[in-house]
């Protein structure tokens, strides 16, 4: 087993990400049939059209009766702005820190599985936009582009690990990440057996994909897909495969009788997350936490950041939201940035996440959706449309920096639910 890089090597993180190998290409223009698009959930509406329902579904569905995925949106609207007037915000900076890394933005592209099914080449374009808008992107496990090609794309992206379910099959993906230039790792934890999605079962959608009239005819009825991603992908690239949920390639996506190559991960436990630590030299992310006492486990095991996460809803129903649960986390965990996604999707949305003590906040299926209708167009829109939203309510909220949000310009504009 190759020994790791001493982990004191990973504060030498320079100041801003190394630029991706053809950086230099034109910005891509927005077609304008999507004028309309003026904000994140417009992408949504856009993708419903464009994706053959199977597909959408997957995207959008969350688990069993929705009521997290209800939730993530709803807690929102439980608080309220008190902005302050007469501040000169005319030099105002969206701009903030993250493990001595400068980004654009205080928000990030979310790990997004199957992202090449509903966008053509989905995870490099989502890296490529990422870069381009300086915002960290968490390329997903479950991807089907292999990660060296994602990390030659923005060598600033994060790698997301599904673990599988032995130590030697660990330490090789590892391995792996850290021989591609991965610098974060970030391990998800809330998937220790798969969830009851029923949404994908209704609307035809399974992993991998089984062949079938209705699959078909969801194909001819949505051509732009069918012959700009999934067409597409066959004639350059061949059969997508799952790419990196192992440190060999995994399965098809489109099989009649394969199935999902996932090892159970019901085993795993802190030892697990000890031994990640010894191995890996990068910053360690913990993404799934919404107990203050596992995030305070993670703390004191080594883990450089959590993400607080009910995984956009998708795998307990009824689990609570994730800013519902960020104050507490952040009061047990005050030495290690907390991070939250699920349900951002406005810039006041990212700006009360903030207030309460996140550090950080991804965004998930917008950016997929963009990906899907208008490629890195679409997502370079979706990440300057939020950028926009946030810099006007900060000078609506009468802010110059990030850092001088607190619970201050918070009140509970509606009950708990």
């Amino acid at each position: 087993m190759q020994l790791p890089t001493p982990r004191s090597a990973a504060a030498g993180v320079p100041d801003a990400p190394p630029q991706p190998r053809g950086s230099s290409r034109a910005r891509p223009a927005l077609a304008a049939r999507h004028a309309g698009i003026l904000c994140l959930d417009d992408f949504d509406a856009a993708a419903r059209r464009h994706l053959p329902a199977p597909v959408y579904a997957y995207v959008a569905g969350a688990a069993e009766t929705n009521q997290s995925w209800r939730e993530n949106r709803a807690v929102f609207q439980h608080y309220a702005f008190v902005p302050r007037v007469l501040v000169d915000i005319s030099q105002r900076s969206t701009a903030t820190t993250l493990f001595g890394r400068r980004y654009d933005a205080p928000f990030g592209i979310a790990p997004m599985g199957l992202a090449a099914l509903s966008a053509y080449r989905g995870d490099l374009v989502l890296a490529q936009a990422a870069a381009r808008e300086n915002v960290p992107m968490v390329m997903s496990g479950s991807s089907l582009i292999r990660l060296e090609d994602v990390a030659q794309a923005n060598p600033g992206a994060w790698f997301q690990a599904y673990l599988p379910g032995d130590d030697a099959a660990i330490a090789a993906l590892l391995q792996r990440v850290q021989a591609a230039g991965y610098q974060t790792l970030v391990v998800t934890v809330d998937t220790a057996v798969g969830a009851n999605r029923e949404n994908n079962v209704r609307a035809g959608f399974s992993i991998p994909l089984r062949p079938s009239l209705r699959l078909a005819w969801q194909g001819l009825s949505h051509p732009r897909w069918l012959f700009g991603t999934f067409l597409r992908t066959l004639a350059r690239h061949g059969m997508p495969h799952f790419e990196n949920n192992y440190a060999s390639r995994g399965a098809p996506i489109l099989s009649p009788n394969v199935e999902r190559d996932f090892s159970d991960r019901g085993h795993l436990n802190w030892r697990h997350f000890a031994m990640i630590r010894k191995l890996w030299p990068g910053h360690l992310v913990l993404k799934g936490v919404l107990d203050p006492r596992d995030a305070r486990m993670a703390a004191d095991a080594g883990a450089d950041g959590i993400i607080v996460s009910n995984h956009g809803g998708r795998q307990l129903d009824g689990a609570v939201a994730p800013l519902r649960a960020l104050p507490r986390i952040v009061q047990a965990c005050p030495e290690v940035p907390v991070m939250l996604d699920s349900g951002v999707r406005r810039g006041s949305d990212v700006l009360k996440a903030l207030a309460l003590g996140a550090r950080f906040v991804f965004v998930g299926r917008p950016f997929s959706f963009a990906a899907a209708v208008a490629g890195e167009a679409g997502v370079l829109r979706g990440i300057e449309l939020l950028k926009q939203e946030v810099s006007r309510d900060m000078a609506l909220l009468g802010i110059t920096s990030l850092d001088q949000l607190g619970p201050g310009f918070l009140v509970r504009g509606a009950p708990e639910g």
